[in-house]
């Protein structure tokens, strides 16, 4: 029986650590996910290798984040041809245009060029977003095991009220938050959607590149702005070099936060990435300033 169980699992193949969290939560037992990508990852500048690829032969669905997020989506597409269906999850999904204008990675020479979004990619730090991506995950699955269709949607209308309930918590933290402090100063442009989401203003201070070093005036003109706007926080990214962020924060009375978490990267779960950045967030800006 147990043999027969696993040949009966559907194979699919993850290009996000937050996509390979929700496909487990979905699909259960009843799903092998080939996580290509890692808790380590970078979703911007992941490009699987021709190793990794073959460990997904066989697989029916490819999950992707979609948006403009994945580069080498066109070549992951030829690559695949009509062997299996690419899913770009956050394709149907709401929208924020302009927030996340380019990032950069490397070419095939190893030379750094830039990929351009006409959207902001990041659509998971909508909790709303991602409980719409789990009806599309759910739907797929569905149509690749028939069979297993009652057990996809339990699954995921549970995880559906989970995360309303994620929702109802988060928003009761953020009133802690005066409406006037609500700026959200953070390393790049990551967090428009939740910014929309919870009435934020968005202060990405390093624009879009994680690795961006502003000159001397662009340093000047930063702080004047956040300032002038009575910031009195920077989030710095896990992912990302706290440096700049330090010396904008240095002899200006503003507080160098606890890093957010930008992409789902080093969490188990995309609930628990939630948890971590709404805290960090109400800590900072529930500070009494002396």
């Amino acid at each position: 029986m147990a043999a027969c169980t696993a040949s009966a699992q559907v194979k699919t193949v993850s290009l996000h650590p937050l996509l390979t969290d929700l496909i487990r939560q979905i699909g259960g037992d009843q799903v092998k996910v080939i996580d290509l990508i890692g808790k380590t990852g970078d979703p911007h500048h992941f490009e699987p290798s021709a190793e990794q690829l073959k460990s997904t032969q066989g697989a029916t669905l490819y999950f992707v984040s979609g948006k403009g997020l994945e580069a080498y989506l066109p070549s992951l597409k030829n690559i695949i041809g009509s062997t299996a269906k690419v899913v770009e999850v956050g394709e149907t999904l709401p929208s924020i245009e302009g927030s996340c204008s380019h990032c950069e990675h490397e070419d095939e020479a190893g030379e750094h060029a830039e990929h351009h979004h006409d959207i902001d990619p990041h659509w998971w730090h909508s909790i709303e977003n991602f409980r719409r991506a789990t009806s599309v995950i759910a739907a797929e699955l569905s149509a690749a095991a028939p069979a297993q269709r009652g057990l996809f949607e339990k699954n995921a209308s549970a995880y559906r009220t989970r995360l309303e309930d994620l929702d109802r918590w988060a928003r009761k933290e953020i009133a802690k938050i005066p409406k006037d402090k609500r700026h959200l100063a953070t390393a790049h442009d990551a967090f428009g959607y939740f910014c929309k989401d919870y009435q934020f203003t968005s202060f990405p201070v390093q624009g879009i590149n994680r690795e961006q070093v502003p000159g001397t005036a662009e340093l000047a003109a930063l702080l004047k702005e956040l300032k002038d706007h009575q910031v009195t926080a920077i989030f710095p990214e896990k992912e990302s070099n706290h440096k700049i962020l330090a010396t904008l924060t240095k002899d200006t009375g503003i507080t160098l936060a606890e890093a957010l978490i930008a992409d789902g990267t080093n969490v188990d779960t995309y609930e628990e990435m939630i948890r971590h950045n709404i805290s960090a967030i109400v800590k900072a800006l529930t500070l009494k300033v002396p």
